[in-house]
């Protein structure tokens, strides 16, 4: 049970982290949004981002084979990557209709289902 609850704070955690990261790039559009300065924008997005802490921390805590968990640490950071670029992805094709998903993105993501298996070999 531990894998599916490390994994799936990490989903929670990468979706507040993308929002934090690159919410601010589709929301601009907003009346109140956009008379916003960097500062104010980079204050609300550590707001966002304490709440992917409140996943990250415990996922990594839990997952922690030294913690009791599953993962070594490389595993972890590796499951993290994947979880992230899935993620964002999915947020550009949704709220950036303009980006494009080309052939050599998805050879990319192959190699990280390459690098995600030659994580878990033993």
């Amino acid at each position: 049970m531990k894998p599916i609850y490390t994994i799936g704070l990490l989903v929670v955690s990468n979706l507040f982290m993308t929002l934090a990261w690159y919410g601010h790039l589709k929301i601009k559009s907003l009346g109140w949004f956009s008379s916003l300065g960097l500062f104010s924008i980079i204050i609300l997005s550590w707001g966002l981002a304490f709440f992917e802490y409140l996943a990250q921390v415990p996922a990594n805590k839990y997952g922690y084979i030294e913690n009791g968990g599953t993962f070594n640490l490389l595993q972890l950071k590796i499951i993290q990557e994947v979880i992230t670029l899935i993620t964002f992805t999915v947020f550009t094709l949704i709220f950036f209709k303009t980006e494009q998903f080309k052939l050599n993105h998805v050879l990319s993501f192959i190699c990280l289902v390459f690098a995600v298996y030659f994580a878990f070999k033993k």
